[in-house]
C-alpha cells in the first residue's frame, strides 16, 4: 500500500492514511480499535499536550497537537464507517457553534468585556441545550475530581445555590493544605481521588435537590 501523495494537503493526507489504516489490509491494531476502546488515549493525549505547553516546549507542542488530532481523526474515521457521521460534519459543526456563539464578533450585539462574552455565552448555551433540565447536566463524569469539584461549584454559586467562599490563604498555603490532605489519606490507606467523588457525588444530588426545589444554599 503506497503512501498518499505528498502533493496533497497535509490534513487530506492524515484522512487517507486513517482510512488506511482501517483497511482490510491495514493494521492489525487500528482494524480492532472502537470509539470505548480509545476513549482514554483522548486523554493521555491532551494531559502529554499539558505537559508540553507547561515545559513551553514548541517542538514537543507540535507533536503533542498532533497526537490530539489523530484522536479526533480517528474517531471520524469509526463515524464514516459506521455511516453516522464524519471529518466534514465534525468541522462544520463547530463552525457553527462559533459563530453562533460569537456575535459580538459575527453579528449586531455588544460584548466588549471578557464577563460580558461569558454571560452571553452561557445564555446562548443554555438555549441550545434546551434538553437539560439541570445547570448541572453537561459536566464529563471523567474528569479528575478536583477539576469536577471546580465545575460544579462554579455552576452551583452561578445558580445561586451556592454562596462565595471565604478569604483564603495565600495560594502556595491553599496548594500545600491540598497536597497534605492527599498525603494523609494515602497513609491512612485511602484515596484522596476516591474521597472526593464520593463528596461531589453527595453535595451534586444536595444542589439538584435545592435547585429543583428553588432553594438556595446559604450555609
Amino acid at each position: 500500500m503506497n503512501p498518499p501523495r505528498r502533493d496533497q494537503p497535509a490534513i487530506t493526507q492524515l484522512l487517507e492514511i486513517m482510512a488506511a489504516l482501517r483497511s482490510p489490509e491495514g493494521c492489525p491494531w487500528d482494524r480492532e480499535q472502537d470509539h470505548t476502546s480509545l476513549r482514554f488515549h483522548a486523554v493521555e493525549e491532551v494531559y502529554e499536550l499539558l505537559d508540553a505547553i507547561d515545559q513551553n516546549d514548541t517542538p514537543a507542542m507540535v507533536e503533542e497537537l498532533g497526537d490530539v488530532l489523530l484522536q479526533v481523526i480517528f474517531h471520524c474515521q469509526l463515524g464514516r464507517e459506521r455511516g453516522t457521521f464524519d471529518f466534514e460534519q465534525v468541522c462544520q459543526g463547530i463552525v457553527d457553534k462559533l459563530v453562533g456563539r460569537h456575535p459580538h464578533v459575527f453579528g449586531s450585539t455588544d460584548a466588549p468585556t471578557v464577563d460580558a462574552v461569558l454571560s452571553q455565552w452561557d445564555r446562548i448555551k443554555s438555549g441550545e441545550k434546551e434538553t437539560r433540565r439541570s445547570v448541572f447536566d453537561g459536566i464529563p463524569r471523567h474528569l479528575p475530581a478536583l477539576q469536577h469539584a471546580e465545575k460544579l461549584t462554579t455552576k452551583a454559586r452561578k445558580a445561586g445555590l451556592l454562596p462565595d467562599a471565604p478569604p483564603l490563604p495565600d495560594p502556595g498555603t491553599l496548594g500545600r493544605q491540598l497536597f497534605d490532605l492527599a498525603r494523609a489519606a494515602r497513609q491512612h490507606g485511602l484515596s484522596a481521588e476516591a474521597l472526593l467523588r464520593e463528596e461531589i457525588q453527595r453535595r451534586e444530588r444536595d444542589y439538584r435537590s435545592r435547585e429543583a426545589r428553588g432553594s438556595p444554599d446559604t450555609s
